[in-house]
């Protein structure tokens, strides 16, 4: 066994996620619904191992709110699953929030063509991580959320240093306690899920587990953007016939108004559900509803109060 492989069995010895579960040693043993049960209660186990972690998923979303309101974007990077969630949630921030699609960017080792096929060894390729963000010209307004469910990934390594000596702000989310970091980022996130139920297999709790940190992080900094009024999502971009009657709904709803007239004001409003509902309510025409929501940062309560 050479050496580096000798330190990599070193190192997965000493992680949770790679130890075996007492609870489903005998897996094989058991039938669909019991092999159900054991799931469902190790991923019962998730939410807390998140909860542990709030503070610092907190500071994280106020960086990326930071971030995206002085003009920076937000880049994941990542392996495997790892990467795939990234990516997931950067393509989930323009219809949901209204974001333009290069503010959110999730990069993944080995390209486009990992995220429908595993490709193995991209994770080990260290010099591809600042190769693929300098595609991007990454700088330092931007800020860089690192994923790594086994810490010590040599892609998601080496994408935090690149971002650290260009300046940038740096979260790096793991599943694993760490014990020690070729540099340390500015905020990190240590999600302790434990023993998988299929020994290593780190898309299972440790995926939950990141997809729910991604989902509070980007949440979280939307609304602290005012992309939100109360808990509607006024910035959400119709670009399906869902999104469409969405739009719609919401100005059914807290306008008291027919399905016709939100139709109209929707269209007058270039699609934006914020503007429609700023036009409505103060009676103004859409420049001059741009106007006072400039004037507020684009808070809708700071303009109207509450939706209820």
């Amino acid at each position: 066994m050479n050496d580096k492989r000798k330190k990599l069995l070193d190192h997965l010895g000493r992680l949770s996620t790679e130890q075996r579960n007492p609870q489903s040693t005998n897996l094989d043993r058991l039938s669909a619904i019991e092999i159900c049960n054991i799931i469902n209660a190790e991923d019962k186990t998730v939410a807390h191992a998140v909860q542990w972690q709030l503070s610092h998923i907190a500071r994280a979303a106020e960086m990326v709110a930071e971030t995206i309101k002085k003009g920076g974007r937000l880049f994941y990077t990542g392996a495997g699953t790892s990467g795939r969630l990234g990516v997931l949630d950067a393509a989930e921030c323009p219809p949901t929030f209204g974001t333009e699609p290069e503010q959110v960017v999730g990069v993944i080792a080995g390209g486009k063509d990992t995220l429908i096929r595993s490709a193995e060894g991209v994770e080990d390729q260290f010099e591809e991580a600042a190769q693929d963000l300098q595609k991007y010209d990454f700088g330092q307004n931007d800020m860089l959320i690192g994923l790594a469910a086994s810490v010590k990934t040599p892609y998601t390594q080496a994408g935090i240093i690149h971002a650290r000596e260009a300046g940038a702000k740096t979260v790096l989310i793991v599943c694993n306690k760490v014990e020690q970091l070729a540099v340390m980022p500015d905020v990190l996130i240590q999600l302790d899920v434990g023993p998988e139920v299929i020994t290593g297999s780190t898309r299972m709790k440790s995926g939950t587990a990141q997809k729910m940190t991604l989902n509070m992080i980007t949440t979280t900094a939307m609304v602290l953007l005012g992309k939100c009024w109360g808990n509607l999502m006024v910035d959400l971009r119709a670009t399906s016939d869902k999104l469409a009657v969405r739009s719609r709904k919401i100005l059914i709803e807290v306008l008291d108004i027919e399905y016709e007239m939100a139709d109209t004001l929707l269209i007058e409003a270039g699609g934006s559900v914020k503007l429609a509902i700023a036009m409505n309510r103060l009676g103004v025409n859409r420049a001059e509803a741009e106007k006072r929501l400039a004037e507020v940062g684009g808070f809708l309560w700071k303009l109207l109060d509450s939706p209820d």
